[in-house]
């Protein structure tokens, strides 16, 4: 089993809690209360059952802690997706606004059928 990843030497489970309590962010809050029970002696299973995550997640919190600080305990927001119009032809393979698609026909006469039992 490999070593734990150690946390910054600079900060205290005191520190944490207080950064925690003053945060307006949950999940921040949440990372910063299982990273001080880290500081408080507690294991790294202790920590992940006080943040209800997994260890690995434990692990992550960690080195994002390390390589940001508090502020990498905040979720980032996710880049905007870049919608498309779509493809006029893209349409046609899917059957979307061909009504001449024979798959399309083909479904259309088998909905007015009576359904066999």
């Amino acid at each position: 089993m490999a070593a734990a990843i150690k946390l910054r030497s600079y900060f205290s489970a005191t520190g944490l809690k207080a950064a925690a309590s003053g945060s307006r962010n949950g999940a921040q809050a949440r990372r910063l209360l299982a990273l001080a029970a880290i500081y408080d002696g507690a294991s790294r299973s202790e920590a992940a059952c006080i943040g209800s995550v997994s260890l690995q997640v434990v692990r992550d919190w960690v080195l994002r802690f390390n390589a940001s600080g508090l502020s990498g305990l905040i979720d980032g927001k996710a880049a905007p997706s870049q919608e498309r119009a779509p493809h006029r032809a893209c349409a046609r393979h899917r059957g979307g606004s061909n009504p001449g698609n024979p798959l399309r026909r083909a479904l259309a006469h088998r909905r007015s059928l009576p359904m066999a039992v």
